[in-house]
């Protein structure tokens, strides 16, 4: 610590008294000392960890992968878990041998969870259509809930979710894995908060993998994943909620003006019922949006290009950054570690919301005004695609 340093220093200095002029350093030191003392000392009260008790987290379905990110890496002195709502037991015994838990503390439905463990915070695993039914539950109950991405299959559950936590004063926030990724933050700040690009002209938003099944996605997963209801479609919600979420963010919350998407079938045998390929274009006044999601990339991506008029940002991956800032500039690129795990990120942000410890501002990628918008782009998504013409929203 910078303040460590600095006393370490000083009691260096304090033992030089073999001349005048020092004795005279010695002397102007320790009034310095005397002044950093109080501040050194709340500086450190301020940084050191408060005295909690570990959050009372409950469970709501084991069926997204997601999960493993919650129970596999998350410090148990911060959270303790509480209950877990899922009704295939075969799952949840699967689960308790793996991670340790009792299956005592597993229960058939969310409401008997609840009321059973009253926890603090609910994070959702379960299918998309389901997130409903957990904040249906947890709002009335003063319970905060943090959804695993999408916020909703549909614009109609994502509006009644919002008037649940907004009748109730509770948290409904939403988990993007990108939200944590340091280079999508950094990225952020050149092109939006230090408008270092000029007016923004084009973002291009790439995510997906080679599909569920072909890496090998657990069945119980895969079961909703490629259900049309349950999960509202296909690489279209499974990857182009990203985008959506992203160029909501970039574009500080304005809607666009239209929505123009295909959704195609490359692999009709192995998804029959959903699409596996996905390309959208939002419109706005001055700039323009393609969101790439996909069950057919050669390999895992999610990366992000914003270009504006003078320069162009990129962020490769969760710790490659590189960027222009003019066409006279050489390229620029830089590796930006995360400051603790990317998988406890999430639940850290939600602990803190929950606490007051932060306020969750319209702007953020996880709050409700945010992936409302995002929502509404992947209903007129799904709409354009099935009439093949573009989507209107205009602005409100």
């Amino acid at each position: 610590m910078q303040i460590q340093s600095r006393n370490r220093k000083i009691a260096v200095l304090l033992t030089w008294n073999n001349t005048m002029k020092l004795f005279y350093q010695t002397i102007m030191l320790l009034a310095l000392f005397a002044f950093l003392l109080p501040w050194a000392a709340a500086q450190q009260t301020a940084e050191a960890p408060q005295d909690k008790k570990p959050l009372r987290i409950g469970i709501a379905g084991l069926s997204h992968s997601h999960v493993h990110g919650f129970l596999n890496n998350t410090p148990k002195e911060h959270f303790v878990l509480v209950g877990i709502a899922e009704s295939n037991r075969n799952l949840a015994q699967r689960y308790a041998q793996r991670y340790g838990f009792e299956l005592g503390i597993v229960y058939d439905t969310i409401d008997e969870m609840l009321d059973k463990t009253k926890p603090e915070g609910v994070l959702a695993f379960n299918s998309i259509f389901g997130h409903l039914e957990v904040v249906e539950a947890c709002a009335p109950r003063g319970i905060h809930v943090m959804l695993e991405k999408p916020f909703a299959v549909n614009s109609e559950h994502a509006r009644r979710m919002a008037e649940l936590a907004c009748e109730h004063k509770t948290l409904v926030l939403t988990n993007y894995e990108t939200s944590w990724y340091p280079t999508s933050h950094r990225a952020f700040e050149i092109a939006v908060t230090e408008g270092s690009l000029g007016q923004l002209r084009k973002i291009i938003v790439c995510d997906g993998h080679k599909g569920p099944k072909e890496i090998r996605v657990p069945e119980e997963f895969i079961e909703w994943l490629t259900d049309p209801v349950l999960n509202g479609g296909g690489a279209v919600m499974d990857f182009g909620c990203y985008g959506a979420n992203l160029a909501t963010w970039l574009m500080k919350n304005e809607r666009p003006l239209t929505v123009s998407s295909v959704l195609q079938q490359f692999k009709p045998d192995v998804y029959p019922n959903v699409d596996d390929e996905a390309t959208i274009v939002l419109t706005y006044p001055n700039t323009q949006v393609i969101i790439q999601a996909s069950w057919n990339w050669p390999f895992n991506r999610k990366d992000i290009e914003i270009y504006g008029a003078t320069g162009y940002v990129k962020a490769l991956n969760a710790t490659d950054l590189v960027w222009k800032l003019s066409e006279r500039e050489p390229e620029q690129s830089a590796t930006l570690m995360p400051e603790g795990s990317l998988n406890f990120a999430p639940f850290h942000y939600f602990a803190s919301a929950i606490r007051g410890e932060l306020t969750v501002q319209p702007g953020d990628l996880s709050s409700l005004e945010n992936n409302l918008i995002a929502t509404e782009i992947l209903d007129a998504a799904r709409e354009s695609a099935r009439t093949g013409r573009s989507v209107r929203l205009g602005q409100e």
